[in-house]
């Protein structure tokens, strides 16, 4: 990935998608006050560098999946490799090396029992150098990446006009067919492809992917996230947070850091530790003030285990940032 400084339009871009990864250039100028085809060489520009993309995500909730969240005690030799192969696959996000570089840290979402016991009893198990396995099913969510407000910059106002609608609430799990699946494929590589690429892909007409895939994001099934590292916007130290909290507190904890600006992610889950997290910071001082100033004063928070993030292989969509075509 190249190093790109970015500017004040390069900021409101990054939160202009952030709101919505679709919204039309012309729609992102008209709010910035720029000229289309500004808007159009900045997105290219970021995304040809690798600084980030838009990628379509599928909220596995929503079609009866379970997610977890894993962690991976590796040898030295074989964490980069097996951290590789988990990136590779469509069910994983947010894969990182963590620490030393012998833990990796990663989400899995699994549509059955049977597929979540091959990678958990199975497949993992088999691969001698990886030395321990604990999964956490994550229960719920209290903040989630795609508001993460380090990317915030546009104003109220003009967040507000960004905004999409809001997702409806369905009662049953969406059920998807092998259409949906090619487009969500091709929207996991690039949430921007336009209609006509994704109907050809899928071997329809373009007017019915677009009510499709405007269903699917009424439902909930279907987002838009940037794939952006935080380092670009002055967050390079990332560290994972293992807590274990007292019961009786564990949702006012959760909610509480869901609050807080450094946090990206925060999730009640199983196990020993009952509450992960992820949270962005500008420097080892900034982490260390985040941990000592503000967790400390959760008084329902009996441990936390830091892991500092060396590496990430994977965010959310396909693994790494392909150049622009």
């Amino acid at each position: 990935m190249e190093t790109v400084t970015l500017d004040a339009v390069d900021r409101g871009l990054v939160h202009a998608l952030q709101i919505d990864g679709r919204a039309s250039f012309r729609t992102v100028a008209e709010v910035l006050g720029v000229s289309e085809n500004t808007v159009a060489r900045r997105y290219h520009r970021l995304r040809s560098a690798g600084v980030l993309r838009v990628v379509g995500v599928v909220n596995g909730v929503a079609l009866g999946h379970s997610s977890w969240a894993l962690r991976l005690q590796c040898t030295p030799d074989a964490a980069g490799a097996v951290a590789a192969a988990l990136a590779a696959r469509p069910d994983t996000s947010y894969v990182h090396l963590l620490s030393g570089g012998t833990e990796i840290s990663c989400n899995v979402q699994s549509p059955s029992a049977a597929e979540r016991d091959a990678l958990l009893l199975h497949k993992l198990p088999r691969t001698s150098r990886v030395t321990a396995v604990s999964a956490h099913l994550l229960l719920r969510a209290t903040a989630l990446p795609a508001a993460w407000p380090g990317a915030a910059w546009l104003s109220e106002e003009q967040a507000g006009r960004l905004r999409p609608a809001p997702v409806d609430a369905v009662a049953e799990p969406v059920a998807l067919d092998g259409q949906d699946r090619v487009v969500l494929e091709l929207l996991a590589r690039d949430g921007r492809a336009g209609y006509r690429e994704l109907a050809a892909a899928a071997g329809s007409a373009d007017s019915t992917v677009k009510r499709r895939l405007d269903a699917l994001r009424r439902s909930g099934v279907l987002g838009y996230a940037l794939d952006l590292s935080p380092a670009a916007l002055g967050f390079p130290t990332e560290a994972r947070l293992w807590m274990s909290v007292r019961p009786s507190g564990l949702l006012q904890v959760a909610q509480a850091m869901a609050e807080h600006p450094e946090v990206c992610f925060a999730a009640l889950c199983t196990g020993p530790s009952n509450l992960v997290a992820a949270v962005n910071c500008r420097d080892a001082e900034d982490l260390c003030r985040y941990l000592t100033e503000r967790v400390a004063t959760l008084d329902a928070v009996r441990s936390v285990e830091t892991a500092p993030v060396i590496r990430t292989l994977k965010r959310t969509g396909t693994a790494g940032i392909p150049a622009s075509r």
